[in-house]
């Protein structure tokens, strides 16, 4: 990495943005493949955006988040797996909130708000076997529990984990991926994702990752044997298992930066160009690909704010990028009667020990 690049932050991870959490919950019992994961903001909420692309989204009040509507803050994002039925998830993380008082205030009395909770959901039913074994309000809570339980500036757990427990990328297991940015500013920028694309993370043609081509370090290269085993293990999985329906990748992106609403809406669509990086095809009819902004404000942006902002912008699309690449990295593969998801390390080694030949 050249001493021009923006480097990570200490965590590598959405947390390195002081104030913001992360906790996941997963569905419990046997045949569940599923969970939430809840991005909580600082107390007095963040600014938000969403921008959604993907044909056949599942989402809860992102029509909230234009910035010609009413609500300014927000103090919660969820992230679920179930489908449409697990943004029920969104109503415990609701409740949770409302018992803190924290939302919108509507009312003159104490704990008279009501919680804005933007959600979006993935496709992952019946990975596990069981069609039925989704989120619902009570891993909502759970997950939020487990965010607020953490202390600020906290590891961010990586993989098979909350909304990525039951994901799948392309023909991989896919999973829950997290990086950030620390801009020369002193700005941070990062990103959460939960990769469960309908298209690929990997390159046919070489076995690498597509999210590490043009990133600061050289990517990792499969020797030839070990990419050939691998493609012939995926085409017998290919064969068995069939097209899969439907998909989705969803992220949160945030940074430090005071930003506008009408900005952290650019933050969220240009984010999505690092996802179209890492993912091929993307935006498809059948994903439904959504990527949420929060802005805390602690740094303001400069009065000529123009240089200032693309720099927070190209970071929002390269920390998604690296995130995606992690998300892969760290999945855990997955044998059972909902499927068989084999992780990218079940196929192509650990990047310390068979990353050594040349294609």
């Amino acid at each position: 990495m050249s001493e021009d690049e923006p480097l990570p932050g200490p965590l590598d991870a959405l947390t390195d943005v002081a104030g913001i959490r992360v906790g996941h919950a997963r569905v419990h019992g046997e045949g569940s493949l599923s969970g939430t994961t809840v991005v909580l903001s600082p107390t007095g909420g963040a600014v938000a955006a969403v921008d959604v692309r993907g044909g056949g989204p599942g989402t809860r009040e992102t029509d909230a988040l234009d910035p010609r509507n009413l609500v300014q803050r927000v103090d919660a994002i969820v992230l679920t797996g179930g489908s449409a039925y697990g943004l029920d998830a969104a109503s415990g993380v609701m409740a949770w909130l409302e018992e803190r008082g924290r939302g919108v205030v509507v009312g003159t009395g104490p704990g008279q708000v009501v919680p804005v909770v933007p959600a979006a959901c993935l496709f992952d039913l019946g990975r596990g076997g069981d069609w039925r074994a989704r989120p619902d309000s009570s891993t909502g809570r759970a997950a939020v529990e487990a965010a607020a339980a953490t202390e600020p500036g906290s590891p961010v757990a990586q993989g098979s984990v909350g909304a990525g427990t039951g994901a799948v990328a392309g023909e991989l297991k896919g999973g829950v991926g997290t990086a950030s940015v620390r801009l020369r500013s002193g700005t941070t920028v990062a990103a959460l994702a939960v990769v469960n694309a309908a298209g690929s993370v990997l390159d046919p043609r070489t076995g690498i990752l597509y999210g590490e081509y043009g990133a600061a370090e050289p990517p990792l290269r499969p020797s030839p044997a070990t990419h050939e085993a691998a493609r012939r293990r995926l085409t017998e999985i290919r064969r068995r298992r069939g097209a899969g329906p439907f998909n989705t990748t969803i992220a949160v992106v945030a940074t430090d930066a005071a930003l506008t609403r009408a900005q952290a809406q650019k933050l969220a669509g240009t984010a999505h160009d690092g996802l179209a990086r890492a993912v091929r095809p993307v935006h498809l009819l059948t994903d439904g690909d959504t990527v949420f902004t929060l802005a805390t404000g602690r740094l303001p942006l400069p009065p000529e704010p123009t240089a200032a902002l693309n720099g927070i912008l190209a970071a929002g699309a390269d920390a998604l990028a690296r995130a995606v690449v992690k998300a892969v990295r760290a999945a855990r593969g997955v044998d059972g009667p909902g499927g068989t998801f084999p992780s990218y390390g079940d196929l192509y080694g650990t990047p310390d020990k068979d990353h050594g030949g040349a294609s």
